[in-house]
């Protein structure tokens, strides 16, 4: 449409410059259609229909150009979906790492909690039974109860023993 539009304007820019350069004496001699007149017309006429074949042409290329850019538009797009499906990959091996992470750290608590808790109780146990040994065997159990004896009589002892668990 455009072509068409600056058509016009050169086909009348022309025809107002052979009018503008022809001196006002020229236009009273000619009284008809002159054969410069015709053959200047047909050249006219070839002219602009070189430029309309050159419009084509413009025109072709300007189309060869915009389906390059959907070309290179439907490139882009899949090269965007890609890194969409990396991102979500990405995000599925980090959830999985996160739930190792937390199974890990689950797995050591429950070691440690495990651990404190038998050594608390063994160790427990063992002060349990080794006083007991103490007390049903040998001297030690003897002395002990002499002094709680000597205790109920004298009570700075009986502080003492008191202090260490033994009455």
């Amino acid at each position: 449409m455009k072509e068409r539009h600056i058509l016009s304007v050169l086909v009348f820019a022309v025809i107002l410059w052979g009018l503008w350069a022809a001196p006002p004496a020229a236009w009273a001699e000619e009284t008809g259609f002159t054969r410069q007149d015709r053959d200047l017309l047909i050249e006219l006429r070839t002219r602009m229909l070189e430029i309309d074949k050159r419009f084509e042409q413009i025109d072709k290329r300007f189309e060869q150009l915009e389906k390059r850019f959907e070309q290179i538009d439907k490139r882009f797009e899949d090269v965007d979906k890609r890194f969409e499906q990396v991102d979500k990959r990405f995000e599925q091996l980090m959830d999985f790492l996160y739930i190792l992470a937390g199974i890990f750290t689950s797995l050591v608590i429950a070691v440690i909690g495990f651990a404190y808790w038998d050594r608390r109780t063994i160790i427990s146990q063992a002060k349990k039974e080794t006083r007991e040994d103490l007390e049903r065997e040998g001297r030690l159990r003897d002395v002990i109860l002499a002094l709680r004896e000597y205790a109920a009589k004298n009570e700075d002892l009986a502080a003492i023993l008191k202090s260490f668990h033994l009455l």
